[in-house]
């Protein structure tokens, strides 16, 4: 069972820095998409930040571009967001997601993710 734990969120002020991990208990070897994606009530979910394994390719929406970086510490089997310049509108839980199946590439569509942590609130105000 794939096991996925999110720290790092909280409560922060327009403009300011947070960073996310998530441990995750995949197969550092193995080739999956690992992804931040975050969710606010009444509205879909939105992959800000997604990683392929293999090549460390990345994909960002919009809205994270210039902003956010995703990385992966394959010793540790970490998952790092860092988040700057925060808005308000970037307010969401986020959840650190993996998708384990032959996806071959970094992957936007949020079905391709089959695994999910237990999400981590982030506010900006």
């Amino acid at each position: 069972q794939v096991q996925l734990v999110e720290s790092g969120g909280g409560s922060v002020q327009t403009g300011g820095s947070l960073r996310l991990s998530c441990a995750t208990s995949l197969n550092p070897d193995s080739r999956y998409c690992l992804g931040w994606i975050r969710q606010v009530p009444g509205k879909e979910r939105e992959g800000v930040a997604l990683l392929w394994t293999p090549d460390h390719s990345t994909y960002y929406s919009n809205s994270a571009k210039g902003r956010f970086t995703i990385s992966l510490d394959a010793a540790k089997n970490t998952l790092y967001l860092q988040m700057n310049s925060l808005k308000p509108e970037d307010t969401a839980v986020y959840y650190c997601a993996a998708g384990t199946g032959p996806l071959g590439r970094v992957r936007r569509a949020i079905y391709e993710y089959n695994y999910w942590g237990q999400g981590t609130q982030v506010t900006v105000s």
